[in-house]
């Protein structure tokens, strides 16, 4: 998935949605970093992928909260 889509995709999600997202993304990173550290596949780029999406996740989280206050 491209950036501005996926970008566009979490933008219109709620915050409770928000914070499923993070964490489904949490956990999947922790499923990645657990398969590296047993040496199964080559997960550096999917580890990578998921902590930039987890980075988007909560600075939209940020800004709704901002908004809010």
């Amino acid at each position: 998935m491209k950036r501005k889509e996926q970008k566009d995709q979490l933008r219109e999600m709620s915050p409770a949605e928000l914070k499923d997202q993070a964490d489904a993304l949490r956990e999947s990173l922790f499923r990645l970093k657990f398969r590296r550290a047993l040496g199964v596949g080559d997960t550096l780029a999917d580890i990578r992928r998921e902590k930039k999406t987890l980075a988007r996740v909560y600075t939209l989280m940020g800004e709704a909260k901002k908004k809010k206050a």
